[in-house]
């Protein structure tokens, strides 16, 4: 039987294979709602440290099985990018908490980076001085008031938990089913995650909140 550390040293890219994309697809539908509730906790806690979250910031009312996509997306990035980046560092490092650290220490830079560029592009301040969707100006240790590092830290650590050890267990758990099984698990989830879509959008519209 294969340990742990076998699993998440194993190379699991491999996009040229249907088990690979399998895999990441599931990972996709995982953390549109998986996503989700780590989002509303995440806002309960730094809520009651910073006061960094609105009265009226949608998470405080979305069903609890509504997508978050940006999560599902954000797992997609992380297995194209950091799964083969990890991958190589794993082959040219020695010790394995210094390719632990490496992994992290990037991923907290790439998420600060496409913060700031995504609030420089699209989260400048009108002529009154007011910005359309962030503040981040009263914060501490914020970036030019888009990006702050509080964000990105723990975006990092989820992206290195991500690569380390979800999407290694989830192609693993895969790995271990028969095809024809490992199939109708998938088809199982994307049957479960389409009636999520359908119910918690119906559900937003019938509030009001859409249309």
């Amino acid at each position: 039987m294969k340990t742990l550390a076998d699993i998440v040293r194993r190379s699991w890219f491999a996009p040229k294979t249907w088990a690979f994309w399998r895999a990441l697809i599931a990972c996709f539908i995982l953390f549109n709602i998986l996503g989700h509730w780590v989002e509303l906790g995440y806002c309960v806690i730094v809520d009651s440290l910073f006061d960094a979250v609105e009265d009226d910031y949608v998470v405080w009312n979305d069903p609890w099985w509504h997508p978050y996509w940006v999560y599902g997306l954000g797992v997609v990035f992380m297995t194209l990018v950091f799964e083969p980046i990890k991958e190589h560092l794993v082959k040219s490092s020695g010790a394995a908490w210094k390719t632990v650290l490496k992994t992290f220490l990037l991923a907290v830079f790439v998420s600060m980076l496409l913060e700031l560029t995504f609030g420089l592009l699209v989260n400048q301040p009108d002529a009154s001085g007011e910005y359309p969707y962030w503040n981040n100006e009263k914060l501490p240790f914020n970036v030019l008031n888009q990006a702050w590092l509080v964000n990105d830290f723990f975006l990092g650590l989820a992206s290195t938990i991500y690569v380390w050890l979800v999407f290694p267990l989830v192609c693993a758990a895969f790995d271990r089913m028969k095809p024809r099984t490992a199939n109708i698990v998938f088809a199982v989830l994307v049957v479960g995650f389409a009636l999520c879509c359908l119910t918690s959008y119906l559900e937003i519209i019938a509030s009001g909140r859409l249309g």
